[in-house]
């Protein structure tokens, strides 16, 4: 009853990724069969000699790699999620493992082989959590540069350190210098036989690919060695081989779980492992599904992986990752379901019965040939061309993994690769785009026009990311940069289009740049804000110190803030451009004088009247109000109040004129803002029966007063 209860509580994801075999196999369509069995024999007749040969790379027995390879591509198809990826033993992950586990034993020990099969189990925990925890996203945040910066460095490791069988060398090398060293200080006592028949593997390799690139070209050419060695008693001469293989399944192996300093060493390295394994797995994935549409979930592959790693580990084998060559082939092959990779270890099993008598004429520097051509396999010069080409960040990371996995320990390369990967993420997201913006020649899309002249009451800035923490200060610093940069600019619309996150340090930022604006007499609006960030304003109350309306539609905030917010006289009298549609017809002074204006609009009281008062004042009051019309001459022709009088605003700034003093001034703009300023430089020079005509022209002829004359 316990085990049910806490089955129970357990996340609902959790059961499903667990039992994803038995989804796998009720849902198998017989119809794919045919297509499975025959790709499996394919990636077999492939998987034999290169478990082998990259088990030689960890520096493990070779039947350490066979086992990795029967035990991984089960599990990892059972439990995996991609149809063709194919899970095994691979040549970066080996070199991984034995620059990991030389920390801790000798090559060749049982200390160093346990010590594998535990490394394997510690990458499996690590994977699997991550697959429970649904963390396969983070995958997505580490550089493709640091795969390709590791497989090239990987690549020149192998070649190089596979040069001593080829050459049947032996000498104390610990690092890359020192091995390079060695090659030429000991090349004399290279042996001859060994030497020539590595090198003609290399040849015969690159022969058969060159004829026909769907012959399995590397296990031809070992087979060919094999019997050379067979053949000509070569064994017997000095030529190094593999032995005989056991026979048998992959056995229970019994690791050392409890051993916490053996943890401890080997901690960096199963992190460094498991994370270089999983990114493998989700670039081939990936890869193959562009092709084959299949919907991948992320999550699912890191629980197969986990998985493949742990029971790999406890089955005498060793960390394993999806193979990039296999996968190719699995696919190319016509694999339809996972059941592919189950078909390629039943295959390697009945070889493992029937061929391990073999492998005693197989010998090591034929497997060095096979390791030297895959060596340069992974040293994909396109890709890093394009790398190169591309962002200097990507460059960077790529040549430092690649100068790590070269000079330092290659687990510490990897995982400073992928930190970097993080910290150029960082960089990017915490300094989003954030630039002025205008209106195109057509008027219909917003975009950077740097050597165009902004308006001088709006600047219209978009912010292109983010606003969380780590990006707000750099946002809140731009805007204030712009701020001091256009102090004649007291108005602000913010385009957040492109923001899909805001936190509270970027409503903190908000409101500093809403104070700002403020605090000068202008204020901010705001468009395009999504739902994500209008909830987070919202629920910190940000929303209402902003206010909602300044919250404006994108179609209508242009217009909106034209006619109801900035000075048409500013427009008129100071500014030389036309920035906006709206601004196109406005009217142009006939005086050569310039005018200057305060940006500041009348902060103290001033009286208005109504359309409806004045009319009714009009033709009912004595005396009637004196109308002081103070637009330009074009707008007083268009439509005017009868017994108006025109004054436009600049000869009222240059030279106030006389005005009756015993009666009701009453100044007339399109709006009330050029007439708010009228009667305050008339308050200023004494007249003391002043008002403004609420709402202006526009008011006037809104409420359909017939006294408006047009002329």
């Amino acid at each position: 009853m316990v085990g049910i209860k806490q089955y129970a509580v357990l996340p609902k994801h959790i059961p499903f990724y667990l039992l994803r075999p038995v989804r796998l196999l009720r849902d198998y369509n017989r119809v794919n069969l045919r297509a499975d069995v025959i790709a499996g024999i394919t990636v077999a007749v492939i998987l034999l000699p290169q478990a082998i040969a990259f088990a030689l790379i960890a520096e493990l027995p070779p039947e350490m790699g066979l086992y990795t390879a029967i035990v991984g591509a089960i599990i990892g198809a059972l439990w995996g999620c991609s149809n063709q990826i194919h899970t095994g033993p691979t040549n970066a992950i080996s070199l991984l493992v034995l620059s990991t586990l030389l920390v801790s034993a000798t090559p060749g020990t049982p200390e160093f082989i346990l010590a594998a099969g535990l490394l394997a189990v510690m990458v499996g925990i690590f994977q699997l959590v991550m697959g429970l925890a649904r963390l396969g996203l983070l995958v997505n945040f580490v550089s493709h540069s640091v795969i390709v910066g590791f497989a090239t460095g990987a690549g020149v490791l192998i070649a190089i350190k596979q040069l001593l069988p080829l050459f049947k060398l032996k000498f104390p090398n610990h690092n890359l210098i020192e091995t390079i060293e060695g090659i030429f200080v000991h090349l004399p006592e290279a042996h001859f036989a060994t030497v020539v028949l590595g090198i003609a593997t290399i040849v015969l390799i690159v022969a058969i690919r060159k004829i026909n690139a769907e012959l399995p070209a590397t296990l031809i050419s070992m087979v060919v060695a094999s019997l050379v060695v067979y053949i000509l008693g070569l064994d017997q001469q000095g030529v190094a081989v593999i032995g005989q293989l056991p026979r048998g399944l992959p056995p229970l192996t019994d690791i050392p779980i409890f051993d916490l300093r053996l943890i401890a060493e080997l901690s960096t390295g199963a992190l460094a492992v498991g994370a270089i394994g999983l990114v493998e797995t989700a670039a081939i994935s990936k890869s193959i599904s562009t092709q084959t549409g299949q919907r991948l979930d992320s999550n699912q592959e890191f629980v197969g992986q986990g998985l493949a790693n742990i029971c790999s580990g406890f089955f005498s084998g060793y960390p394993c990752a999806g193979s990039f060559s296999r996968s190719a082939v699995n696919f190319k092959s016509g694999a339809k379901t996972p059941l592919s990779a189950l078909f390629s270890s039943a295959f390697v099993v009945i070889a493992l019965f029937t061929l391990a008598p073999a492998a005693a004429y197989l010998p090591r520097a034929a497997l060095a040939g096979v390791l030297i051509v895959t060596a340069y396999g992974m040293i994909d010069q396109e890709e890093i061309k394009r790398v190169w080409r591309g962002t200097w960040r990507d460059a960077s990371i790529m040549v430092v993994t690649f100068l790590g996995t070269l000079f330092l320990h290659i687990e510490f390369a990897v995982l400073m690769g992928i930190l970097l990967s993080f910290a150029g993420y960082i960089l990017k997201t915490s300094s989003p785009q954030v630039y002025e913006v205008l209106p195109d020649d057509e008027f219909k899309h917003f975009t950077p026009q740097p050597n165009k002249r902004s308006c001088s009451q709006l600047g219209i800035i978009e912010v292109l990311g983010d606003m969380y923490f780590g990006a707000a200060h750099h946002v809140e610093e731009v805007l204030l940069d712009h701020m001091g940069k256009y102090p004649e600019q007291r108005y602000l619309l913010l385009r957040l289009h492109s923001v899909n996150q805001c936190d509270f340090s970027g409503v903190h930022a908000l409101e500093v740049i809403v104070h700002s604006y403020r605090e000068r007499g202008g204020d901010v609006f705001i468009v395009g804000v999504r739902d994500s960030v209008m909830k987070v304003l919202k629920a910190t109350e940000s929303y209402d110190y902003i206010g909602a309306q300044n919250f404006l539609v994108q179609d209508a905030a242009i217009k909106h803030l034209y006619y109801r917010v900035l000075d048409p006289a500013i427009c008129v009298y100071e500014c030389p451009i036309r920035v906006f549609k709206e601004c196109q017809n406005l009217p142009k002074p006939d005086y050569t004088v310039q005018i200057h204006l305060h940006t500041e609009q009348p902060n103290g009281h001033i009286d208005t009247i109504t359309p409806e008062e004045l009319w009714h004042s009009l033709h009912n009051g004595s005396p009637h109000p004196y109308i002081l019309d103070i637009r330009e001459p074009r707008e007083f022709n268009k439509a005017h109040i009868p017994e108006a009088h025109l004054l436009p605003l600049p000869r009222l700034l240059t030279d106030t004129p006389e005005l009756p003093h015993d009666r009701l001034i009453v100044t007339v703009g399109r709006s009330d803002r050029r007439s708010k300023r009228a009667a305050q430089l008339l308050l200023d020079h004494g007249y003391t029966d002043i008002q403004v005509l609420k709402g202006g022209m526009v008011a006037w002829e809104t409420e359909n007063r017939l006294v408006a004359v047009k002329s």
